[in-house]
């Protein structure tokens, strides 16, 4: 399925072809601790274009967290230079910034980070709410979303009535509502059985080829990072490996060889 066109408002501008989509050079990340200084990224260099599937993986401490929160805008390089769709965004403003996020950026995490006392459609509504969208349209989006990753019939459903797979999805299609450049996916699968885990590889491989959405995804497992079409392994603030996947995992192929699991009501 389609995402929303933009004739209701989920508009999107493409990156140049020749201006790579995210561009880190000689970024470096120092966290001042007052007598101790941690160096958490060491001259980091990344060019990801439109269209990949980035997993990042590394030991806790390697640097990958520190590396997504560069990412996410939601930090600044100590020194070097990023680059989101040829703009440096360490130059940019707090608000500024927030507005890349809302706009250019989606977000899911590990634990879902849903309002318990909100209902999924509510739920998946909120960026789209925070972008001061009107409400009909806001309404349309939150629904083609919420199709989009297989839930149209447990929108008046609340966090408690899902399983985690269908909370996962919520998160996934909140992060779509406005139509992200980039999704960042840190440990989407990492409270998720195996099924269900291959279930929401499938939502992104889906996303990633049909809709052309770039995903950059946070993971410890090896076999959840083989889903991608490329790796990048951090280690001590350094990039150790960069390597594109020679027999990437394809998730319609794998769903039919693991047993089914059921999800609640």
């Amino acid at each position: 399925m389609a995402l929303p066109s933009p004739a209701i408002g989920m508009t999107q501008t493409p990156a140049d072809a020749h201006t790579p989509l995210i561009a880190f050079t000689g970024v470096h990340k120092i966290y001042d601790l007052g007598e101790v200084k941690v160096h958490a990224l060491r001259g980091i260099d990344i060019t990801i274009r439109q269209g990949e599937f980035v997993a990042i993986m590394g030991a806790s401490g390697g640097g990958k967290s520190t590396f997504m929160n560069l990412l996410g805008c939601l930090d600044r390089p100590s020194r070097g230079t990023y680059l989101l769709e040829g703009v440096d965004v360490a130059g940019l403003n707090k608000a500024e910034l927030a507005r890349i996020r809302n706009r250019k950026l989606g977000f899911v995490f590990q634990g879902f980070n849903l309002l318990s006392r909100t209902t999924a459609l509510e739920n998946v509504e909120l960026p789209a709410l925070y972008a001061h969208v009107r409400p009909a349209e806001r309404l349309e989006r939150a629904r083609a979303a919420l199709r989009i990753v297989g839930l149209a019939d447990r929108e008046h459903h609340y966090p408690s009535q899902l399983s985690g797979g269908q909370q996962q999805r919520v998160a996934i299609a909140r992060a779509l509502m406005n139509q992200p450049a980039i999704l960042l996916a840190d440990e989407p699968t990492g409270n998720l059985d195996s099924r269900t885990s291959v279930e929401i590889l499938d939502i992104f491989q889906r996303l990633n080829d049909e809709q052309g959405i770039t995903l950059i995804l946070v993971t410890h497992e090896p076999d959840i990072a083989r889903f991608a079409k490329r790796i990048i392994t951090f280690q001590d603030g350094r990039i150790r490996r960069d390597e594109l996947v020679p027999e990437r995992h394809i998730a319609a192929e794998v769903l039919p060889t693991l047993a089914q699991v059921e999800d609640e009501d």
